[in-house]
């Protein structure tokens, strides 16, 4: 095997979030599982329409969870009613708009909403990892030239390139309300994407 020198490097890129990623949940009790699932289609439908006036698209819609449920009497003996419930998933492409879609969900639903999660993340995160491969190749080859220099070795072609596998774009911690007026601000910071990278290289005669 010819001489080489195998390094890794690591890059990273980041963009401010530009889609707010809100997880909700529209649950109904009702005293039979009829009676839960009609409360809960009306709260559904209400909630769908208030979203849709506030321009989120069907195909940014999506169901992520439905069930129904007993309800037991506090001796566990006894089913007392239904709950009827259904997650949705909704993502908000205006950021500064997300605070008004969820003022208009909880308006449309009342106290039936409950909200899971609200994320920030990045649309589209393939000019980010264009980014982060390229500072890591550029921080492997910095690693190979100083390693071939210490050897008193001319730094040769590449001979092998790996990528590490990897999650992609790092999680963002959970978006935080600014305020808890009917405008819900959102506080966002920075999504970043790392990439770690293995290459070997030749090392010339010295």
């Amino acid at each position: 095997m010819s001489d080489h020198v195998d390094v890794t490097g690591t890059g990273s890129a980041g963009a401010p979030p530009d889609v707010v990623v809100l997880d909700v949940r529209v649950h109904v009790d009702g005293p039979d599982v009829a009676s839960a699932l009609g409360g809960l289609a009306d709260r559904l439908t209400a909630a769908l329409a208030a979203s849709d006036d506030h321009g989120v698209r069907e195909a940014d819609r999506r169901t992520t969870g439905m069930g129904v449920s007993p309800r037991w009497d506090r001796e566990g003996q006894g089913v007392v009613g239904y709950t009827a419930h259904q997650s949705l998933r909704l993502q908000v492409h205006d950021r500064d708009r997300a605070g008004a879609v969820i003022a208009a969900l909880a308006g449309a639903a009342g106290d039936a909403l409950g909200v899971d999660g609200v994320s920030l993340e990045v649309a589209d995160p393939a000019p980010l990892l264009v980014r982060a491969r390229d500072a890591a190749f550029a921080d492997a080859r910095a690693r190979a030239q100083q390693w071939a220099y210490l050897a008193g070795r001319p730094l040769g072609p590449v001979v092998r390139v790996r990528e590490v596998p990897a999650g992609g774009v790092a999680p963002m911690p959970k978006a935080r309300f600014a305020s808890a007026d009917a405008s819900v601000p959102l506080v966002g910071g920075e999504s970043a994407v790392s990439v770690e990278v293995r290459v070997r290289f030749a090392l010339g005669e010295p």
